[in-house]
């Protein structure tokens, strides 16, 4: 039986599309253009580069034809200049609106900033599509919008107070596409992100996640550490999925839009747990790694256990995540090691 996903990219091949991508030098937005290129799509990519890399730009082009590349535009710009944001928008069917600063401790002490890049931002984005009347606008919120909310697995429409700066900003980005909606009939998608991993995930700098950061480690030779006592869990999903589920967004009918939808594996994983299926993984690729991790104290604005239910993606965008965490792991450790050695 076809799937919607399979249907969606049969149609995109036989009827291209112009594509917007922000923070198309990102670990997300960067794997988003590889599929799309490879779909023989259209896309205009913008990024400033504060947390993108050129470098991920380079490594998509080797990915996909020469052909498939002349089919891409790259702005350098900041969505936080409207004037970019319209410049970017022009002309576009679909926008897959990527670009945030992310990280929970990242916005604990640089709030203002946070706010700048991912409300602003955001808002500037927003405009610009709506005045340009692009056919769809599929944004990346968070998890983290859950806050303390204590229920799992986590439901949409049941979500508590914020934990951090940078959740207050995903939640503000929610709070935007419902008043657009509601006020100027320009219908949104948000997809809340869960733990998202995979190639081109940046392992360096003080904000790395978790599995970018401990698999770098393990590379090295160094030590893992691990923020509490490893049983915090999250619900980790493979990059794969994730572009799946734009691309599902993007082309959904309007009775699925003005809508947010959880984007992961509907399952939870510990730290523990992780910590020794990278083991496994870095192995099986000629990577021993024999030390023992080192624990610390917990996070501040780290909540205790993560997961979501993926019923309300499944049924109304078609989501079928191909890719468990074990999968994803194994598929994604290859790239770490080639990369980091």
């Amino acid at each position: 039986m076809t799937t919607r996903y399979e249907k969606v990219q049969a149609d995109l091949k036989a009827n291209p599309k112009t594509w917007l991508i922000t923070g198309v030098a990102g670990f997300i937005g960067s794997n988003l253009l590889e599929t799309l290129l490879q779909l023989d799509q259209t896309v205009i990519g913008l990024d400033n580069f504060a947390t993108g890399h050129q470098h991920n730009l380079v490594e998509v082009q080797g990915e996909v034809t020469r052909e498939q590349w002349t089919r891409f535009t790259f702005i350098e710009g900041d969505i936080r200049n409207l004037e970019d944001c319209k410049k970017a928008v022009t002309g576009a069917d679909y926008v897959l609106h990527q670009a945030a600063l992310g990280s929970v401790p990242r916005s604990i002490e640089d709030p203002i900033t946070t706010n700048q890049a991912n409300i602003d931002g955001f808002l500037n984005m927003l405009v610009a599509a709506k005045d340009e009347g692009v056919e769809s606008f599929t944004y990346a919120a968070s998890s983290s919008t859950y806050g303390d909310h204590p229920g799992l697995p986590k439901v949409e429409d049941k979500i508590g107070k914020p934990l951090s700066p940078y959740a207050v900003t995903k939640y503000v980005n929610e709070l935007y596409a419902d008043v657009f909606a509601r006020t100027y009939g320009f219908n949104t998608i948000g997809l809340r992100y869960f733990n998202v991993f995979g190639k081109r995930q940046d392992p360096n700098g003080a904000y790395a996640a978790v599995i970018p950061k401990w698999t770098a480690a393990m590379i090295k030779g160094e030590e893992v550490f691990i923020n509490g006592d490893g049983e915090t869990s999250r619900d980790f999903c493979f990059i794969e999925n994730v572009v799946q589920i734009n691309l599902l967004a993007a082309t959904a009918q309007d009775d699925a839009k003005s809508q947010v939808y959880n984007v992961a594996l509907g399952d939870r994983t510990t730290l523990n747990t992780l910590f020794d299926a990278l083991k496994v993984a870095l192995n099986e690729c000629g990577v021993q790694y024999g030390k023992d991790p080192a624990y610390r104290d917990f996070r501040a604005g780290d909540v205790r256990h993560s997961q979501a239910d993926i019923n309300k993606s499944k049924e109304r965008l078609g989501y079928e995540p191909a890719y468990r965490i074990y999968d994803g792991i194994g598929k994604a450790m290859p790239w770490y090691v080639s990369d980091l050695t």
